[in-house]
């Protein structure tokens, strides 16, 4: 019981944490800003709260499947301060503040060429945009982008080097995926595999497609939502989070399949090889 609650306690205070972490470093926060923000800490705070000092799931997915639900905040909050930082470089006025803000512009400048999401969207901003907004947008999309990146680069070598999850014990369906039903219809393979190609098609094509649908909504919702640095950067990390959680859960669906299928192939054929030796 208390190893529970201190280990529900401490994820909600790093939610808290990481939500509230833009509105304690940016410069010129309104209080009626840091009002809705603490709000916002609290009730996301005490969600996870609840989920976690629970013995049965409910919502959140890999609960007892560690360490993917780490490997996801821990890149949503570098996603978080890397853009934090970034937009108070000015006020923060601290030698790694300036390291963090030089590293950023040449990893933005590498992947700013054509057709990429982050030139796509600059493409989404109207056309009279201020120069120095676009540049704090491609700043904060190339941050983001790439952070999301180098969180799925870490996921991938969890699952092909350290063989995620066969090697961190055995993975219990009903526990890690509370909203997925096995006996709602079909067979739970050919189900899982669908889902991970949807998740994994649909977390590529998202950086991509969000621009598009900014651009086609009108062309002042995409300036609009760049105006507030806070705005900002929660925009980007909805932009390049949302992907990358997709398409690390269409990974690790795909890995319990291949997971099950195997298990499959071993029961069929230790099965075979009885009928023989029976026969």
């Amino acid at each position: 019981m208390i190893v529970r609650i201190t280990g529900a306690f401490l994820r909600a205070l790093l939610i808290a944490l990481a939500i509230a972490t833009p509105a304690i470093l940016l410069p010129d926060i309104g209080p009626d800003s840091a009002q809705v923000v603490l709000v916002v800490a609290l009730v996301a705070a005490g969600f996870v709260f609840a989920e976690y000092f629970s013995q049965f799931p409910t919502l959140i997915e890999f609960r007892f499947a560690p360490p993917v639900n780490r490997l996801r905040y821990f890149t949503a909050f570098a996603m978080i301060l890397l853009l934090t930082v970034n937009r108070s470089e000015q006020a923060l006025d601290t030698p790694i503040a300036d390291l963090l803000g030089t590293l950023g512009h040449i990893l933005v400048d590498a992947i700013d060429f054509p057709y990429s999401p982050v030139r796509l969207v600059l493409l989404a901003l109207p056309d009279d945009t201020d120069p120095a907004r676009v540049e704090a947008v491609r700043q904060s999309a190339g941050i983001a982008y790439l952070t999301g990146l180098s969180g799925l680069i870490a996921f991938g070598l969890l699952v092909r080097v350290y063989g995620w999850p066969a090697r961190y014990g055995s993975f219990n369906v009903w526990i890690n995926l509370p909203l997925f039903d096995p006996t709602g219809g079909g067979d739970v393979l050919s189900r899982l595999k669908r889902d991970s190609s949807v998740n994994i098609v649909l977390g590529f094509l998202l950086p991509f497609l969000l621009p598009a649908v900014v651009k086609l909504c009108g062309p002042g919702l995409g300036a609009k939502a760049m105006d507030d640095p806070q705005s900002l950067i929660w925009t980007m990390v909805a932009w390049a989070f949302i992907p990358v959680n997709l398409i690390m859960r269409g990974v690790a669906l795909g890995q319990l399949a291949a997971m099950i299928e195997q298990q499959r192939r071993r029961t069929y054929a230790a099965a075979k090889a009885e009928i023989l030796q029976t026969a």
